[in-house]
């Protein structure tokens, strides 16, 4: 399973961004995977974001951003997407997507539960 995310940018405070992943494979399934974004700033740990479980009917969100991003896929294309709005300084990191095969929630907010990871995309909030 490949994942390639795209949609990163420098953007101003208050602004909005999307994020894409796309996945691919010969194997892949959409509808066998979670999916996932989370994000690390530099000397942090990796966060968890948001995930999108393998039906599709159950979403999550970390703390740190709910209410301000929205989680969302597209069976057709392989894709899960990252709507990011009213963004702050503190945002800025590198935004990770990940593909965990997971026929259940179990772990879902946990990126040591995902198998798969996209390079990352960096997102810079400037103030």
């Amino acid at each position: 399973v490949q994942l390639q995310a795209s949609g990163g940018g420098v953007v101003p405070v208050g602004d909005s961004l999307r994020l894409s992943c796309e996945a691919s494979g010969p194997t892949f399934d959409i509808n066998l995977y979670a999916l996932g974004w989370f994000r690390q700033a530099p000397g942090k740990e990796r966060e968890f974001i948001a995930a999108i479980n393998w039906s599709g009917e159950n979403l999550y969100y970390g703390d740190s951003v709910k209410g301000r991003v929205t989680v969302s896929r597209d069976t057709d294309k392989n894709t899960v997407n990252l709507q990011m709005d009213s963004l702050k300084p503190e945002d800025t990191a590198v935004y990770y997507c990940a593909a965990d095969l997971n026929y259940s929630d179990y772990g879902i907010t946990n990126p040591t539960h995902y198998d798969y990871w996209g390079q990352g995309t960096q997102v810079t909030v400037s103030s």
